[in-house]
C-alpha cells in the first residue's frame, strides 16, 4: 500500500494533469468561440495555451475532446461512490448519488458549461463526443446494478437482470441530462441540485422495487407521452414520446403500464 508521500506525489501529479486539461480546455474553447470550431487547429489550441502540439496529446486524442476536460476524472469520482456505496443503500440511491458528480461537476463553472452546451448544440461533432461520454457513465452504471439489484420481481427469470438494470440505468442518466439541459438552457440559473433530486425522486419511486412486466394503456387524447406497448411475449416495455415532453409525464405514463395486469 502506497505511503503518504506516494499518495501526496500521486495527488499532486492528478491535480497538475487536471490544471493542464483545463487550460487546454479553456484555450480550445476561446479559439472555437473567435475563429470558429473548423477553423481552429490543434496547434493553435496548444500554441495558446503556451504548450507544444505533444503536450496537447498527451491529454486529448483530438481537439473535440479538449472541451471535455473533466469526464475522466468525474467518471473515475462517480465509479468511487459506487465503490464506497454502504451495504444498506438503494441500489439505485447509490447510482443517483455517482451521476450527481457529473452534475457538480458542470455546476463548479456554469459560464463554461453554458457556453460549451451551446457550442456542442452547433457543432454535430462536439455532440457526438459528449453522446459517447453520456454513454460511459451508462454502463459503468448498468454493470453497477447488474451487481447490486436485489429486487425479486423477477426471481423466475433470470434473464431479465440484464434488462432491469440497464433500463433503470438509462432512466438514472435520462433524468439527470433531462434537468441539466432544462438548466444549462436557463443559463446555469436556478438550484439544479434540487431538481435533480425531484428527477431522482420519480425514477426511484417507478424502479425502486423492479420493473414489472408491462402492458398496453388507453390513449389519453393530447398526451405528451403515446401510451406504452409491449412485446408478444411482454418481455419489453416501448414507449414513445416528444422530444419536449415533461419528465413526470413520461414516468407517469411508463409506471402506469407497468403497473397493469
Amino acid at each position: 500500500m502506497p505511503d503518504a508521500p506516494e499518495r501526496a506525489t500521486g495527488s499532486r501529479a492528478a491535480a497538475q494533469r487536471l490544471k493542464m486539461r483545463r487550460e487546454l480546455a479553456a484555450a480550445a474553447m476561446e479559439l472555437f468561440a473567435t475563429k470558429g470550431y473548423e477553423a481552429t487547429t490543434v496547434d493553435e489550441i496548444a500554441a495558446a495555451a503556451g504548450v507544444a502540439r505533444r503536450t496537447f496529446f498527451r491529454h486529448f486524442r483530438s481537439k473535440e475532446e479538449a472541451i471535455f476536460p473533466d469526464h475522466d476524472d468525474t467518471l473515475i469520482r462517480a465509479e468511487a461512490v459506487l465503490n464506497a456505496a454502504p451495504a444498506h443503500e438503494h441500489p439505485l440511491d447509490t447510482v443517483c448519488r455517482g451521476i450527481k458528480e457529473v452534475m457538480r461537476m458542470y455546476a463548479a463553472q456554469p459560464e463554461i458549461s453554458v457556453a460549451r452546451y451551446k457550442l456542442t448544440r452547433e457543432v454535430p461533432t462536439l455532440r457526438e463526443a459528449e453522446i459517447a461520454s453520456v454513454a460511459r457513465y451508462e454502463r459503468l452504471f448498468t454493470r453497477y446494478l447488474l451487481g447490486h439489484f436485489d429486487e425479486h420481481a423477477h426471481d423466475d427469470d433470470a434473464n431479465d437482470d440484464p434488462l432491469l438494470a440497464e433500463v433503470a440505468a438509462s432512466a438514472v442518466v435520462t433524468a439527470h441530462n433531462h434537468v441539466l439541459r432544462r438548466w444549462l438552457r436557463a443559463d446555469g440559473q436556478g438550484d439544479v441540485e434540487a431538481q435533480l433530486d425531484h428527477a431522482f425522486g420519480i425514477v426511484r419511486k417507478t424502479f425502486g422495487t423492479g420493473i414489472g412486466v408491462g402492458r398496453a394503456t388507453a390513449s389519453t387524447p393530447g398526451s405528451a407521452a403515446v401510451p406504452a406497448t409491449v412485446s408478444p411475449q411482454g418481455e419489453v416495455l416501448v414507449t414513445v414520446a416528444r422530444t419536449d415532453a415533461p419528465l413526470d409525464e413520461v414516468m407517469r405514463t411508463i409506471e402506469q403500464a407497468l403497473k397493469e395486469r
